[in-house]
């Protein structure tokens, strides 16, 4: 790992009990940011990136519920369980970041994967296997915003590139269900949906890595406010080799294979 991408003297990356620190942190309270994560010109070589490569994004508004499932009929539209949420956004795919990317170099980073593994308490992590899914670069201009929802992952790890003058505000509720018991909380979400139930706000700025467990936490992005787009890039892993995203859901996020 080269200091030129990672600000080291912050995160030491190496470090065995800083990465035990990382991980009592992240199983305490579900997420973990690691503020000034790159340095400098490295997320201003992102930023650049991300601006040339926008003309390529592909740009989805979708309903769905929290759960990201189909409609139950056995309850009504305006359950929780089937309750419309929307989310918009544009998506760059990982065969069009470049191969000298920082956002590149730093996935295929072994010490950054070796770090995450020992953060998330996995043994090892894996690219996805088709071309599309492993990186992702989001773009969210004026109005554009990301719904309520849960994970159907464990973990999410992303790297604010570009923050908005307002809005784009990470916002979220921890433990609201237990997806492993089939928990689903219809009272718990439906007091989110309606504006009852405190919500916490994660103040993100560029530069910042963040990882989070969403599985069973409900979160959103808040709309973006202003003329500056917010920019959120995503490096997906999988737990196991050869693991591809369906032909189903590229085609909904990115709207071709």
């Amino acid at each position: 790992m080269s200091d030129a991408l990672v600000r080291l003297d912050l995160h030491p990356l190496a470090d065995h009990g800083w990465r035990q620190r990382c991980h009592e942190a992240l199983n305490h309270t579900g997420t973990l940011v690691l503020r000034q994560f790159l340095q400098p010109q490295a997320l201003a070589a992102i930023v650049e990136e991300g601006n040339a490569q926008r003309p390529l994004a592909y740009h989805t508004r979708s309903r769905h519920n929290v759960y990201l499932m189909k409609p139950d009929a056995a309850f009504s539209d305006t359950h929780p369980r089937n309750r419309e949420v929307v989310s918009t956004k544009g998506c760059i795919t990982d065969d069009v970041i470049a191969a000298g990317s920082p956002l590149r170099q730093l996935y295929n980073d072994a010490l950054f994967q070796r770090f995450l593994c020992d953060v998330l308490g996995e043994a090892a992590l894996y690219p996805y296997a088709d071309p599309l899914s492993s990186i992702n670069l989001h773009y969210a201009s004026d109005g554009q915003e990301l719904g309520w929802h849960f994970d159907n992952s464990s973990f999410a790890i992303t790297l604010l590139v570009q923050k908005p003058r307002a809005g784009g505000v990470f916002q979220y509720v921890n433990d609201l269900r237990d997806a492993d018991a089939g928990g689903m909380n219809f009272s718990g979400v439906e007091a989110v949906l309606d504006a009852r139930q405190p919500v916490n706000s994660l103040t993100i700025d560029a530069g910042d890595l963040v990882l989070f467990r969403g599985r069973n936490a409900l979160h959103r992005v808040t709309p973006t406010e202003g003329e500056v787009t917010r920019m959120l890039a995503v490096l997906a892993y999988n737990t196991q080799p050869g693991i591809a995203l369906s032909e189903t859901a590229r085609m909904t996020f990115y709207g071709r294979l």
